[in-house]
């Protein structure tokens, strides 16, 4: 299932996951391993033939004066960063479409290989929050005690929704005995495309976790371009109200329940759906 390509000489390494796909609105998840993880060593690559359906997730052709001259195939990789004086080591790349009993144990073995002490997962929801505020976030842990940072466990009460290749791999981890914890950014369920102040939250958050500052790269200045174009576009009285509703919401410290969060998850499912049928 994985080829490893070296044996790092590590001290308790973190195992941080993030896939794009779902779990991963806003690309915030993914955005953040990719900072995390640049220019990092590349430990391990997983068998990209057994986990893809290419049909769903073409590699992409690049044609230069009318000759085919290179293919860019879609790749699943573990990458060792550091973070302060902390090794870390980052798998992310895309959801993968088959044999996810098979990754988690293949991932499992490969951290367990590596003296692996501690895991976190990373994702975003939409959720039914105002970009006008700090990007809030959840947390999940193996046990009681592991979050770091002020970040409660949630949400309230039971959630059920389609399960992520992530959420896989947490539980396996958990299973193993190694400790885990993840953290998820609720995004604006009423915002497409990339958005970068949930990838800065989620650094942070993950920040917290090691104790170490992380890097942010653009994000800042990007997060900034954003809300910029959002204020303009938040301008015309109905979006306004909406977003002012949201803020009231956000203001009285209401915690999402499981009901909130599955409305949303559903309305995002919905539309991604109808965009997905437009496409085809």
């Amino acid at each position: 299932m994985y080829r490893q390509h070296s044996t790092p000489d590590l001290i308790a390494p973190t195992f941080l996951v993030a896939f794009d796909g779902w779990v991963d609105a806003g690309a915030a998840a993914t955005t953040a391993a990719d900072i995390l993880a640049e220019g990092g060593e590349v430990v391990a690559t997983f068998d990209a033939d057994r986990l893809f359906d290419y049909r769903a997730r073409r590699p992409t052709l690049e044609i230069v004066g009318g000759r085919p001259a290179s293919l860019e195939w879609p790749e699943l990789s573990v990458r060792l960063a550091r973070v302060g004086d902390r090794d870390l080591l980052v798998l992310s790349g895309p959801e993968p479409d088959f044999r996810w009993h098979e990754l988690s144990a293949a991932t499992i073995e490969l951290a367990e290989r590596l003296g692996v002490a501690e895991w976190i997962g990373i994702g975003a929801i939409p959720a039914a929050v105002p970009h006008t505020r700090p990007v809030p976030i959840l947390g999940t842990e193996s046990r009681p005690g592991l979050l770091r940072g002020d970040i409660p466990p949630g949400p309230d009460g039971v959630l059920r929704v389609p399960a992520a290749a992530l959420s896989i791999l947490d539980i396996a981890a958990a299973r193993a005995g190694i400790p885990t914890v993840g953290y998820f950014a609720q995004i604006p369920h009423y915002l497409s495309g990339p958005y970068p102040a949930a990838a800065i939250e989620l650094l942070r958050a993950v920040g917290r976790h090691l104790g170490e500052e992380v890097p942010l790269g653009s994000l800042p200045e990007d997060a900034r371009q954003l809300a910029s174009r959002l204020e303009v576009a938040a301008a015309e009285e109905s979006t306004r109200a909406y977003v002012e509703r949201l803020e009231s919401m956000v203001d009285e410290a209401r915690r999402p329940s499981g009901d909130d969060l599955i409305s949303e998850i559903e309305r995002f499912l919905r539309e991604r759906g109808n965009g997905a049928s437009e496409r085809d």
